[in-house]
């Protein structure tokens, strides 16, 4: 492991996370992903889930793949130990609203099972191999979430 990696306390990445997040949303909805809507082999779309408390609309940029018409996504947040807030909002109310580009898609999420996230997980860290470390530093099983559109559930 490269020692200068983490030389910021946690709270510091975490909040370089959250700040770095909401200019790539910015981006992304004022560009229509045209901007922020790949970096290098990583795609991303804009992920809306319903807060579990306030009831209010919260958007994150997430890197995304597609598996058998599905949109598979990390939550990762970082390495943080803690799950990502949107996790914890889909665990509350799995209805969400993708946006990939300019389309606007709506969707049903769900945990990825075990046999899923194996099979998935190397796709995931040969687009993004800093995800192997956030996995290392976490010290929880980072799970990823498949969304099925609703057009495709019929």
């Amino acid at each position: 492991m490269n020692p200068r990696r983490n030389r910021r306390p946690a709270w510091q990445r975490f909040r370089l996370i959250r700040l770095a997040s909401l200019l790539h949303r910015w981006v992304y909805q004022l560009s229509r992903g045209k901007a922020a809507g790949k970096f290098g082999k990583c795609n991303f779309l804009l992920l809306t889930t319903t807060g579990r408390r306030t009831g209010q609309s919260r958007t994150v940029p997430l890197l995304y793949l597609v598996d058998h018409g599905a949109y598979a996504l990390v939550a990762s947040y970082g390495g943080n130990p803690l799950a990502p807030a949107w996790l914890l909002n889909i665990r509350a109310d799995p209805q969400v609203t993708l946006q990939i580009g300019s389309q606007r898609v709506t969707g049903v999420a769900r945990i990825a099972s075990t046999a899923e996230r194996a099979r998935l997980w190397d796709s995931f860290v040969s687009v993004f191999p800093g995800y192997d470390h956030y996995q290392a530093i976490s010290g929880r099983r980072i799970p990823l979430v498949l969304v099925q559109p609703e057009e495709e559930r019929r």
